[in-house]
């Protein structure tokens, strides 16, 4: 099949199956004798694997990981757990991030009149705010 219909069945762009060609997360297609990629059902269950887990957020250096174990059988279980509890730490530092980040900005913006005046505790903390990682 063409690239375009490996794009249809994985959920995928073409734009994103050629990419992950060009870093090399996915073997090259065979071509056609006028050039043009060909997939088979294989490509398509890689393709699939690399699309659920980008959903998932997981990292390319991740997935590549998780690629050559799936398609391993001399696998461990515990590799494959150890990257998902890697990733799975990093979610969660992001999600304390973005609660920290949150609560600031309520913070702000409850600080905030909100008027006609031109006083704004956002811009005022915005422009003070010189220690803070940015």
């Amino acid at each position: 099949m063409n690239i375009g219909e490996a794009a249809k069945l994985s959920g995928l762009s073409a734009k994103m199956i050629r990419h992950y060609e060009q870093i090399k997360l996915l073997k090259p297609a065979k071509r056609s004798a006028a050039g043009y990629r060909q997939y088979d059902g294989h490509n398509i269950d890689v393709l699939k694997f690399i699309r659920q887990a980008r959903v998932l957020g997981f990292s390319i250096a991740q997935i590549d990981a998780l690629l050559c174990l799936w398609q391993d059988p001399e696998r461990s279980s515990r590799a494959v757990k150890q990257v998902a509890q890697q990733h799975l730490q990093e979610v969660e530092h992001k999600m304390r991030e973005l609660a920290a980040m949150q609560a600031t900005l309520q913070q702000m913006i409850n600080a905030c009149p909100g008027d006609e005046g031109p006083a704004c505790a956002i811009l005022e903390q915005l422009s003070t705010a010189t220690d803070r990682k940015g």
